[in-house]
């Protein structure tokens, strides 16, 4: 390397730092390289280097080096840190996120392995702070600056900013857009490849600070309307009357249309009255959306299931690859032989692996940023399984086999109803890791299933990455089961733990049996995501082919399932946000069909399956927002128009749920008597 200590040689330095870490960091998560993202995100970093530079010219030679070496090494750490966060979790970490760090700590194993596993690229990382510390002193120039290089450099930064914030100005305002990305949207994934590592946590550190929501034009009408017939539009119409301020209120009025009687899932709440009364805009807002939507009609399948105990269980990274007649006949039996949903997906969400299970019991879009499901711990959630059903007197109790406290769970978990137990909070299983889903269900099932009428929620973590013999309790526990497949190791580690589930299955259908109850008990399982601790590549190994990633990585099995229960195969498109409403419907409970973004699978209501990135599926095509391409159904047609609708509705769903959260909406229209 060339000696060059001439004056601002350290600034140089700085900048060509910086410059080399976005570019490796980019090609080691497999971002996009020559892009007019890396454009945009050198010349933020330019305002970096100079605010670095900066600092380390405050003092004298010695400590300026000192300096130089801290700030470097904290970058550097901050690339290294979110290049393992992604090989681990397919996404970024929020300050948020990393202001709990604790929880991700409990992996510290696994940590220190993937680490070693990727040292070359965090070696490259810090490339920049070794130099420093062996040849900065013969290299650079550590000298303090006077006063009015220190005014030029200071103006440079807001220069320099000024044509960063111009460029994302120049790219164009469409969805996820550098401006976009910059402005008004959140999507960690796309706006690090778009503005750059950097500036995305800056912006990050802004919105945290400042309490930010993602900004949305909202209209009150868009909608994507249910499948209604004719004279079911007339009835509708007649249910929803307007009243003397012109506003809708849904009422819980019996119509018949050609003497067939037809309800709709909704509660008396006067909408028209609270949009008159409210002198909050935003909470105006949200009660006009809602009682601009329509609600689902009741079906053959409303109440089919009423009285029954339920079982309500989401599974850690289950997927359809775990699912083997032979290796895992309790869930394949389960999947086959229960109500077999062939198009449901489980989309994952954007800041902790929480977000899944979030989505599953409320019916709700997580909130960007924040754990979603530790901030609904305090507000009031009515609609979620745990308080409908202990409103009614069933006995609600929940379980999960690892940390009681892991995030946060023993504040949302109680919040929703139930008396929570976890291992070291009234759940006495084995300490290892991952624990034992069979061993919860030996434990837990004796202390509910002679008190009907029960319902029972299980967050399960035998699943759990990493998928190794050597680093995963339960999969070297099962691995004589795996040992003669044709599989990688890791392919052969994940089936390994869903052999853990099954059991844990097996075990909770014979109790249920020997109790009578088997044809009393409705049990329902989704995953909370699919198994991201699995390489793409492994994947592909076990589905036996390429899995696309935008839509098909996230299909999933739902299992909805009681003894002797009819088969059915549901070919609608249906997400992890309707399992709480077809939940509600099937066991007949008082719910409100507008208040959740998501919708009873059984009714007649327009399929909309939503991703994080906002891409989406309905009865007419799948459309990628990344690529703003809509691939309709074998001989569907649809024009922008239709497609331009649709995005409005789903930004809708992601901001007035972000909103429930916010506001705790529900509080305000449900008042408890």
């Amino acid at each position: 390397m060339l000696k060059f200590k001439k004056p601002f040689s350290l600034l140089i330095y700085f900048m060509l730092s910086l410059f080399f870490m976005e570019i490796i960091f980019r090609i080691a998560t497999s971002t996009k390289i020559l892009t007019s993202g890396l454009i945009i995100s050198l010349i933020f970093l330019i305002s970096l280097s100079i605010i670095l530079y900066l600092i380390c010219s405050l003092f004298k030679d010695k400590i300026n080096h000192i300096l130089s070496i801290a700030l470097l090494t904290v970058v550097s750490f901050i690339f290294a840190s979110q290049f393992i966060y992604f090989k681990f979790f397919r996404t970024f970490y929020s300050l948020y996120s990393a202001g709990n760090s604790a929880q991700i700590l409990d992996f510290w194993k696994d940590i220190l392995s993937a680490t070693v596993k990727n040292s070359f690229w965090i070696l490259l990382f810090f490339i920049p702070v070794i130099l420093i510390i062996i040849l900065g002193k013969k290299m650079l120039s550590f000298s303090k600056i006077s006063k009015l290089p220190r005014i030029i450099f200071i103006f440079l930064i807001l220069i320099s900013h000024l044509i960063g914030v111009g460029t994302v100005y120049m790219n164009n305002s469409g969805q996820y857009s550098a401006y976009d990305l910059y402005f008004k949207n959140n999507y960690p994934i796309l706006s690090i490849q778009k503005i750059g590592l950097i500036t995305t946590m800056r912006i990050d550190l802004q919105r945290l600070v400042s309490g930010w929501s993602p900004v949305v034009e909202v209209s009150t009408t868009a909608y994507l309307p249910t499948n209604l017939s004719p004279s079911e539009k007339i009835l509708l119409d007649n249910v929803l009357t307007e009243d003397s301020n012109g506003f809708k209120n849904a009422t819980a009025i019996e119509k018949k249309v050609k003497g067939v009687k037809i309800e709709y899932n909704i509660l008396d709440i006067p909408f028209g009255q609270l949009i008159a009364n409210e002198e909050n805009k935003n909470i105006k807002a949200i009660h006009t959306y809602f009682s601009n939507l329509e609600p689902t009609a009741k079906n053959e399948f409303t109440g089919k299931y009423e009285g029954y105990n339920l079982i309500f269980i989401t599974a850690e990274s289950f997927s359809p690859y775990a699912v083997n007649k032979d290796l895992t006949p309790t869930l394949y039996k389960m999947v086959h032989k229960g109500y077999n949903f062939t198009n449901f997906y489980n989309p994952i969400w954007g800041v902790s692996t929480s977000d899944g299970e979030y989505v599953a019991c409320t019916g709700l879009i997580p909130k960007s940023g924040v754990w979603s499901f530790y901030k609904s711990g305090a507000i009031e959630l009515p609609f979620v399984m745990g308080n409908q059903l202990k409103d009614i007197g069933y006995k609600t109790i929940a379980y999960h086999n690892h940390t009681y406290s892991y995030y946060r769970r023993d504040i949302s978990h109680p919040n929703m109803g139930y008396e929570y137990k976890a291992l070291g909070h009234g759940l006495d299983v084995k300490e290892t890791w991952p624990e034992s889903d069979i061993e919860m269900m030996e434990k837990t099932i004796p202390e509910y299933i002679n008190e009907e009428p029960f319902h029972a929620y299980y967050m399960t973590v035998s699943g759990h990455m990493q998928y190794s013999f050597s680093g995963n309790y339960i999969a070297l526990k099962n691995k004589e089961y795996v040992a003669d497949l044709p599989y990688s190791e890791q392919a052969k580690a994940y089936i390994a733990t869903q052999i853990e589930l099954d059991k844990a299955l097996e075990y909770l259908l014979k109790e249920l049996e020997e109790a009578g109850l088997a044809d009393k008990t409705l049990i329902v399982m989704s995953a909370d995501h699919y198994p991201y601790g699995l390489e793409y590549k492994t994947i592909d190994e076990l589905a036996g082919h390429d899995v696309e990633h935008t839509f098909e990585l996230y299909k999933s099995p739902l299992i909805i399932y009681t003894e002797n229960i009819e088969p059915i195969t549901i070919d609608k498109p249906c997400s992890s946000l309707d399992i709480n409403p077809t939940i509600s419907n099937l066991l007949g409970l008082e719910y409100d069909s507008r208040l959740l973004m998501g919708s009873d699978i059984f009714s007649n209501s327009t399929p909309l399956v939503v991703f994080l990135d906002k891409s989406f599926i309905t009865d007419k095509g799948r459309y990628d927002a990344k690529t703003g391409r809509f691939t309709p159904v074998d001989g569907i047609k649809v024009n922008q128009d239709y497609i331009d609708k649709v995005s409005a509705f789903v930004d809708s769903k992601f901001h007035f749920s972000a909103k429930i959260l916010e506001t705790d909406y529900y509080s305000k229209i449900l008042k408890k008597e």
